[in-house]
């Protein structure tokens, strides 16, 4: 007697969720709402059926192989799909000699090829005379910039659509789908504890065929809770195989989804959490914090804690890029070069190779010197704009560009400071309720010593300028 699980019954020879569940239509289209949405140039396109070549950038998983096949059945084209990494010269020929006796019977065809940056010149070349003559409509999909990746021929004859990585909430959305679609798992009984759609979704990370295998493997690792497992025999009186047979007692089998089988599908040990919920806050909090106390050791740990845990790699890079000027500032002016640099390794490279492009930058923003001078500056001078939001600007500080202007005294006794050996003047350029206020104040360390000692002097020499005067 042979015994079956629940999961090896379902999913005998079945293709993967994210294939199964791969939407059909535009309305069943997830996302790129900035494309798609009523009235956008690329939704207009598709159902006015006046599609040309094109190609798809966008972060995997974001729905480019999905669009091109909607595309080919919304047009009644033909549809073949091309695969950068395994196909050469010859192969495109072969492709275009078929898309070529497609035309000469009316049928228009669609060849979509997926990671058009792996091809060389030549292979891209190739494709040159059939789309120019309009063989094919060509659909390349690119998670490289194809400025760089596309050979400009090519590139020039295509229109190059931006997709966008899928929100939390688009993929959310995906994976509730997937939980009551009949191809998905619409027809089992799944249960999971309300949160862990988002869990799944916040793990992708933008992919949603990253969350669609995550949800798949999750469900077929879950616990059955009720009904039996199946028994069959493995051969027929002729010797036959025999197929199981769903009893109806497997057909009341709940399958059920803990936290603790979730985080061992993802090697996730207590990590995962709510993106917007408190622990969120509370971690990126402990990062910002040991920063500011020039504790590198504990803002390594909450760094790794936060992206061990799914966090969004831009997010935290974004709030570095804050600190940078907000905690370090003028104290060291290549902190902000430093933070701004690991955000695009971020934007290039995603996790989890941008780790190591936080940590550098971490590091050097806990051991640089702090000044919060730039942050108090601008906090005190939004206090006193708000409140004085109809305050005039001196009229020696105007600009005046018509005779109108000039006769009401606009820009009349304006003094150069390029004109001047000192590059000074005692001109005053704040209103008149303001004069004598103060915002930044230099902190006096590190680099920011050099711009106290010249500000001191600044006003020094104001001072005396306006004595002489």
């Amino acid at each position: 007697m042979e015994q079956m699980s629940f999961g090896d019954l379902l999913y005998t020879d079945m293709q993967p969720l994210a294939e199964r569940l791969r939407p059909r239509t535009l309305d069943e289209f997830v996302g790129q709402k900035h494309l798609l949405g009523p009235g956008k140039v690329l939704r207009k396109m598709i159902e006015s059926d006046q599609i040309s070549s094109m190609i798809f950038w966008s972060p995997p998983g974001s729905g480019k192989t999905s669009l091109a096949r909607i595309i080919a059945g919304h047009t009644k084209a033909a549809f073949i799909d091309f695969s950068a990494v395994t196909s050469g010269i010859k192969e495109i020929r072969q492709v275009m000699q078929q898309a070529e006796q497609n035309r000469q019977f009316g049928e228009r065809t669609i060849v979509f090829v997926d990671e058009i940056h792996r091809f060389n010149k030549a292979q891209q070349d190739a494709f040159l005379p059939f789309v120019e003559k309009g063989s094919i409509i060509l659909i390349g999909a690119t998670t490289e910039n194809p400025s760089f990746e596309v050979n400009g021929a090519l590139l020039s004859r295509c229109k190059v659509f931006v997709m966008h990585a899928l929100s939390t909430e688009e993929l959310v959305e995906i994976i509730s789908r997937a939980l009551k679609d009949p191809r998905g798992f619409g027809s089992q009984k799944i249960e999971m504890e309300p949160d862990m759609p988002e869990l799944i979704a916040n793990f992708a990370n933008g992919d949603a065929r990253a969350a669609l295998s995550t949800l798949e493997m999750v469900i077929l690792n879950g616990e059955i809770r009720s009904g039996t497992v199946l028994e069959t025999p493995s051969r027929d009186a002729g010797g036959q195989d025999v197929p199981p047979i769903l009893t109806d007692s497997a057909q009341d089998c709940v399958v059920r989804v803990s936290r603790e089988t979730l985080e061992q599908c993802i090697s996730k040990k207590s990590l995962l959490y709510d993106k917007k919920g408190e622990e969120h806050y509370n971690l990126i909090s402990a990062l910002h914090k040991s920063m500011r106390n020039s504790d590198p050791d504990a803002a390594v740990y909450w760094l790794a804690r936060m992206l061990e845990a799914g966090e969004d790699p831009l997010y935290v890079a974004r709030r570095i890029v804050r600190f940078a000027s907000e905690d370090v500032g003028l104290a060291d002016p290549q902190a902000l070069p430093q933070a701004i640099a690991a955000y695009q390794a971020c934007h290039y490279l995603g996790m989890p190779e941008c780790n190591v492009h936080l940590t550098q930058a971490v590091v050097y923003l806990s051991l640089a010197p702090k000044s919060n001078a730039l942050y108090v500056a601008y906090g005190e001078a939004r206090e006193d704009a708000q409140r004085q939001l109809a305050e005039p600007v001196p009229l020696v500080i105007r600009n005046g560009v018509t005779q109108l202007m000039r006769d009401e005294k606009y820009g009349e006794g304006y003094q150069y400071a390029h004109d001047t050996e000192e590059k000074l003047t005692n001109m005053q350029c704040l209103p008149d309720s303001l004069l004598g206020r103060e915002y930044y104040r230099p902190a006096g360390q590190g680099a920011e010593r050099d711009y106290k000692d010249r500000l001191e002097k600044i006003k020094e020499w104001k001072a005396e300028a306006a004595h002489r005067h």
